[in-house]
């Protein structure tokens, strides 16, 4: 059997991709791989692993499903892979200027919060050097008449 003709069952591909059985399954059954059957086993192809190690570093890279299996058909549709290609920068530019304006949001998420600890930390200060005054116990309230008449029916 050539190299390009070796067959994974589930365990063996789950394996060497370092991911669950349920997770190829799960990709199987958004049809983003198509495995063989060899009666009632799954068998993965050489295509499948290079699908299902595109649509891994899709995820990581912060893809939706839906935008690694329009990369996908791409790939099957275009044997010269340009339309695949500029697909891929289109996406890739989109998702920097994404990251980007999450990172500018994040820097000043950070500002807030590390100016909101510098207040914290200087009203914990003064706390620390103020004398407490000592704390007066109030004396128990006595019950009203009117509470007084209100248990006595009840």
């Amino acid at each position: 059997m050539a190299p390009h003709d070796t067959l994974y069952t589930v365990t063996q591909l789950g394996s060497e991709l370092g991911i669950t059985a349920r997770t190829l399954r799960f990709y199987e059954d958004k049809g983003l791989i198509t495995p063989r059957r060899a009666g009632n086993t799954r068998v993965y192809t050489q295509r499948d692993r290079a699908r299902m190690i595109l649509i891994l570093r899709g995820k990581q890279l912060g893809f939706s499903l839906r935008e690694i299996g329009e990369y996908l058909e791409l790939y099957d549709m275009d044997p010269t892979h340009g339309k695949q290609t500029k697909a891929l920068l289109k996406a890739v530019q989109s998702r920097i200027a994404q990251l980007e304006a999450q990172r500018v949001a994040l820097d000043e998420t950070l500002a807030e919060l590390r100016n909101v600890e510098l207040q914290a930390e200087a009203a914990l200060r003064v706390l620390e050097t103020t004398p407490q005054l000592p704390v007066v116990k109030k004396a128990a309230a006595k019950p009203s008449r009117a509470g007084n008449a209100a248990r006595m029916t009840k």
